[in-house]
């Protein structure tokens, strides 16, 4: 690849170094410059533009990224769209993320125009969230660098991979002390089945007892005899030798105890023990609380099956200080379901907002409310409201106004929170300052769908979610098709307080040109996103179309 100061002259078709913003346009870094680009440039004034041209045999930086990612990506990882360079990596499934630091080190190590990012090694993860991004930091590389890095991991394991969690049966034995609260014990039972649900199992067998050596051995022998595959006590009083009452009634109850202790704070009380091929975890007090603990890392091991022992709990303390992080939080329990939460490494791609707009009076149709009429025996909105909530958005509303109790009615079993704007006459402007006040306080973003969008697909929505990333610039997210600009249009939150301020008819189409360095443009793969439907002409045509389809 040449990186060079071009004259205009000889700039065509080549990659823009650095974004430039002109009046009434501007040209992102990125760009592959056309005709057009270097005739407006040369009416400003420019004569020279720094430059990136591809060389033969070099690979463009979306598809050296995408082949990569697709050469690291093991079981149980889905590959994002590569964009600018980047191709994300999420989880597919609830588990843990696998893989050697050393073996990622070794990757890094091989060309500094490839990176990989990563969270820790067996982290917690839930389905959606991003574990691993990977960056092409040129605008190309060669395509020899790439087959050399496919010759030397074809015969070796994938570099990541998550681990899911396995069904296991689970006992939870609790001893009391005189005087120990029944609410006390109750708290705990409510933590471990929390922590529990949140791996995957849904069920906890209970029993409690005296704490005493010979009680609690009575209830693991019996757990044992139950088929228990994890048996964990919770004891009244912590463990402070390897001769107390927990670790001695675990080997009167002809197991043994593997490790006590570690490196872990809050969890430094935590105890191994195994009675035959049953692991048993003697729980730290600290784990009556739902915030994250060494017992989560104990646990999240054994049921993803991972090989646990002394020696692997001594290696935890790298990382084993929470007790001094703000916010330990166990995730929610619904966390660990599809579609709730799509997690990113920077705070400020967190949490995405999707609203759709529905507020309108449909004047062009006539007195048809587009939104209510079927599309293959659906109604519209409720089309478009299905792709959108089966999509990675974290939160969604939709913003009525017009005949509002019939929409509520057609949107009734989608669980969609309905927010109703009494101003829907003065405007689409009214309708979008509705949905930006609908934001939660901690979204990053917004996601402004039309409702009349009956071909808008998951993907295309996806497509946008991981597509966002301010930091590079990509603060407004558009989506095209064959060069024509659609619907949805995804906002980053520094845009709220200026989008508050719109009033008539208008949406927020002005800010696009007064931040058009932050626009980025994204393609999509088919034309759901042109399509919406404002006259009965264009309804009964799309109509008799997917009629046709059928």
């Amino acid at each position: 690849m040449k990186f060079s100061e071009y004259h205009l002259s000889d700039a065509l078709g080549a990659i823009l170094a650095h974004s430039l913003r002109l009046p009434n346009k501007a040209l992102k870094k990125g760009t592959i410059l056309t005709q057009a680009d270097l005739w407006f440039l040369k009416e400003f004034g420019y004569q020279k533009i720094v430059c990136a041209k591809l060389e033969e045999g070099d690979l463009n930086e979306d598809l050296a990224a995408d082949e990569l990612a697709t050469l690291i990506a093991g079981p149980n990882l889905i590959k994002g769209n590569a964009f600018t360079g980047r191709c994300n990596l999420f989880a597919g499934i609830p588990g843990l993320l696998i893989y050697n630091p050393q073996n990622l080190n070794n990757f890094n190590s091989i060309d500094e125009s490839i990176t990989l990012g990563s969270l820790p090694p067996m982290q917690h993860v839930i389905k959606g969230q991003m574990v691993a991004t990977l960056k092409i930091i040129p605008f190309a590389i060669s395509q020899h660098l790439v087959r050399q890095m496919e010759v030397q991991t074809q015969n070796s394991e994938k570099l990541l991979s998550i681990t899911p969690y396995q069904k296991k049966k689970v006992t939870l034995i609790q001893s009391r002390l005189p005087g120990t609260k029944e609410t006390v014990l109750d708290s705990t039972m409510k933590a471990t089945s929390l922590r529990l649900q949140n791996l995957g199992i849904s069920t906890l067998d209970e029993a409690r007892c005296e704490h005493n050596q010979h009680s609690l051995t009575e209830l693991i022998i019996r757990a044992v005899e139950k088929k228990a595959e994890l048996i964990l006590i919770s004891g009244a009083s912590a463990v402070v030798d390897r001769r107390d009452v927990v670790p001695a009634a675990i080997e009167k109850s002809g197991g043994k105890v593997k490790h006590f202790g570690m490196p872990v704070d809050p969890g430094n009380l935590l105890l191994l023990g195994a009675i035959s091929n049953i692991d048993v975890i003697g729980i730290p007090g600290c784990a009556r609380s739902p915030k994250l603990n060494g017992f989560d890392w104990v646990l999240q091991r054994i049921l993803a099956n991972m090989p646990l022992d002394g020696l692997d709990i001594m290696r935890m303390g790298s990382g084993g200080l929470l007790k001094d992080i703000l916010t330990r939080p166990l995730p929610r329990a619904k966390a660990s379901q599809p579609n709730q939460s799509v997690i990113k490494t920077h705070p400020d791609f967190d949490k995405i907002h999707a609203v759709i707009l529905a507020g309108g009076q449909s004047k062009r149709m006539g007195i048809t409310n587009k939104l209510l009429a079927p599309i293959n025996g659906k109604p519209m909105i409720a089309i478009t409201a299905e792709a959108i909530v089966a999509s990675k958005a974290n939160t969604l509303v939709t913003v009525t106004g017009f005949q509002s109790k019939k929409l509520e009615e057609v949107l009734k079993g989608l669980n969609i929170e309905l927010v109703h704007n009494k101003y829907f006459k003065d405007g689409i402007s009214s309708s979008v300052v509705t949905a930006v006040k609908s934001a939660p306080k901690d979204c990053s973003a917004i996601l402004i769908c039309l409702g009349d969008m009956p071909k808008i697909t998951v993907a295309a929505i996806n497509q946008l979610i991981e597509a966002f990333n301010p930091i590079e610039g990509r603060a407004i997210c558009v989506p095209t098709w064959q060069g024509k600009r659609g619907n949805p249009v995804l906002w980053s939150r520094q845009f709220f307080s200026e989008i508050l301020t719109l009033k008539g008819d208008f949406g927020a189409k002005e800010l696009m040109v007064k931040y058009a360095e932050l626009v980025v443009e994204v393609e999509m793969t088919d034309e759901g996103v042109v399509i919406d439907i404002d006259t009965p002409e264009a309804l009964d045509s799309f109509t008799s179309q997917e009629t046709k389809l059928e």
